[in-house]
């Protein structure tokens, strides 16, 4: 009798260890688990620990929580302003309402995945080539909004987007590269004639100063020759001086002497050889 007694309680607890085996849950940190009690939603999301169920009556269905990075395929499109580009880029999303992102969407990540795609094809039409390359935070705030909107209907939340390349033909490339270039040679033209100005204008106070000193002419007239001579050439050629230039025109310009100049004769007075001066 004693024996029966002890092979029932046997069997009994090997059947409650079963069952607590056949029963018993672990939910993680990270996770939520979603009940589902013949097929329907039962009682609240469980939370993390260790959790009960009724065997082959209900089913744990666990979501993850962590924020998922769900890179989006290269998408290839036409700008605003026709150029042809591929861009690509990342979805940062997490799932905010288990239930929700279960039994709402059949896989919440394959949305989102779509959803991405087709928001980003549809960024890509609305911007121009410069706000792809040079204005990335506002298109991928837009992004962020247009993907966001039907997600939160999911359960999901979009935490961030970001553009990670845009690519562009070889011909769009070969373009802007000569467009830098010559932006580039434009900048140093102006930069060299705002140089040539400020010099020039040196020049002109230098000169004017130096224009009522002889002496400092001749010091720089000086330098120049002395820098001319330091060069090693096998010529050298040498100015006028100034002084001999400036005698020169004043002899010019001087009057001749009055001794030098012939007197007017009265007609009919003979030439100092004799001859009478014809009438």
């Amino acid at each position: 009798m004693v024996e029966d007694l002890l092979v029932a309680a046997a069997a009994v607890g090997s059947a409650g260890v079963v069952y607590l085996a056949m029963a018993a849950r672990v939910v993680k940190q990270y996770e939520r688990g979603v009940l589902f009690r013949l097929g329907r939603v039962a009682g609240d999301v469980r939370s993390p620990g260790l959790t009960l169920i009724i065997p082959f009556v209900d089913r744990l269905q666990k979501v993850n929580l962590q924020i998922v990075t769900l890179p989006i395929p290269a998408q290839e499109g036409i700008t605003r302003d026709n150029v042809t580009v591929r861009v690509d880029a990342v979805v940062y999303f997490r799932v905010i309402d288990a239930t929700s992102a279960l039994i709402k969407v059949e896989d919440y990540k394959f949305a989102v995945s779509q959803m991405a795609q087709t928001s980003l094809r549809s960024i890509i039409g609305k911007s121009d080539l410069d706000d792809l390359l040079s204005n990335r935070e506002k298109l991928n705030q837009g992004l962020e909004l247009m993907i966001d909107s039907p997600a939160v209907g999911w359960g999901i939340q979009v935490d961030r987007v970001e553009i990670k390349d845009v690519s562009l033909p070889d011909t769009m490339k070969r373009s802007m590269a000569r467009q830098a270039e010559a932006d580039r040679e434009r900048r140093a033209r102006i930069i060299n004639a705002d140089a040539e100005l400020q010099a020039s204008r040196k020049l002109a106070e230098a000169a004017q100063q130096m224009s009522g000193t002889p002496a400092a002419l001749q010091l720089r007239l000086l330098q120049t020759v002395m820098a001319v001579a330091a060069e090693k050439n096998s010529t050298l050629v040498l100015p006028i001086p100034v002084e001999l230039l400036h005698f020169l025109e004043r002899g010019g310009q001087s009057p001749v002497p009055e001794a030098l100049q012939g007197k007017p004769e009265p007609d009919g007075e003979p030439h100092p050889d004799g001859e009478p001066r014809p009438g």
